[in-house]
């Protein structure tokens, strides 16, 4: 069986973190890799579940923003003891240290594995933009570079990115952990306060530029002037300290960062997602498999997600989608009840975590073997 090592900047919330979790606790029954984790930060929040399932795991104490001739120096000193056939890196900076650290230990299959599409620099610091740059010219030293969207490719070849070969690895949800369920739907609704029978929306996304919770507020703030029936859910890091229009005071609950997001989304109605930049929205799958329509941003794969079972709005336009959202709410929870279900049943065909894992597996034994 291959070595896998991965290398992620770090083990925070996030997409990138979530998914590379999952990859690395799936069961992949007899043909299953080696699979060890090196974050150049800390454990994060994801170490435990990581450790807890077996997998084995280091992280090399660097700073956010702050690159450690130590650290690398570790990286390295760990690449040569492994040997792993295959060297998989995950956001810009792993991706930078990885090729780098592979060049002096002699480990010849690195995937690069981009997890972003639209990229808006002046939202990021000048060394993730000079990272970029970097990568775009170092593109054809790995053996592959993976993305989990057509639009990430499309956007990284813009950049510069010229790979000997590009990978597809979309992401994949486990739906015995995301499924609807009626009880778990009335206790939190009860738990958190919302009357039985008003329309709850939902944006699950971390505070971050990229996710524009202003225009989901700004939306928000029309929607609940013609549609008063409906409530408004935040969940995710920073949501706590967002300044709430006045007038949606009474109307929208900001539970923070929670580890329960499974639970708690089996109790809205709806879920938005208003961002200005995605790759291949895990929340917009995670939403689906629970059998939610979703109204979304035209960013990354997520119309490709959606299709329809939901609706797909412009960035940074809140009237189209306040519209997109009152229309859903004015369909009724039967008619929604349908469009969850066949947003489900999309999910469970395209993007199942067997369909996903078995993407990884395919590649990574592809790689150790060429």
């Amino acid at each position: 069986m291959p070595t896998i090592v991965h290398l992620i900047t770090g083990l925070g919330t996030g997409g990138a973190e979530q998914m590379l979790t999952r990859i690395a606790t799936y069961a992949y029954g007899p043909d299953a890799p080696r699979q060890i984790v090196i974050s150049l930060m800390d454990e994060g929040v994801y170490g435990t579940s990581l450790r807890a399932a077996g997998v084995e795991l280091y992280f090399l104490r660097m700073r956010k923003g702050k690159l450690s001739p130590k650290a690398f120096l570790m990286l390295v000193r760990l690449l040569r003891r492994i040997r792993p056939d295959v060297l998989m890196t995950w956001l810009y900076h792993a991706d930078l240290l990885g090729i780098l650290a592979a060049s002096l230990t002699g480990v010849r299959r690195v995937v690069w594995n981009l997890r972003c599409s639209e990229i808006d620099f002046a939202q990021f610091s000048s060394s993730t933009r000079l990272t970029v740059r970097a990568l775009a010219r170092l593109s054809r030293r790995p053996w592959a570079v993976a993305t989990n969207s057509i639009a990430g490719q499309r956007v990284h070849e813009s950049l510069g990115y010229a790979p000997r070969r590009w990978a597809h690895l979309p992401n994949g949800f486990d739906l015995d952990v995301w499924h609807p369920d009626a009880a778990d739907r009335v206790a939190v609704r009860a738990e958190i306060g919302i009357k039985p029978e008003h329309c709850v929306i939902g944006l699950v996304a971390r505070v971050d530029p990229q996710k524009d919770h202003s225009t989901f507020l700004a939306a928000a703030e029309q929607l609940a002037s013609i549609r008063p029936e409906t409530d408004f859910v935040l969940i995710g890091q920073g949501t706590k300290e967002l300044t709430v229009p006045h007038t949606l005071k009474n109307k929208v609950l900001a539970l923070g960062e929670r580890r329960d997001v499974p639970r708690l989304m089996r109790g809205l109605d709806l879920l938005a997602l208003s961002s200005i930049g995605e790759g291949f929205s895990n929340v917009i799958g995670e939403a689906m498999a629970t059998g939610l329509p979703c109204v979304v941003t035209d960013v990354g794969d997520s119309a490709l997600l959606v299709a329809d079972n939901g609706r797909v709005v412009p960035a940074r336009d809140p009237r189209a989608l306040a519209d997109a959202l009152a229309e859903l709410v004015a369909a009724g929870p039967e008619q929604r009840a349908k469009i969850g279900a066949s947003a489900r049943d999309r999910v469970a065909t395209h993007w199942s975590m067997s369909n996903s894992a078995a993407a990884y597996l395919k590649l990574w034994q592809e790689a150790a073997a060429g």
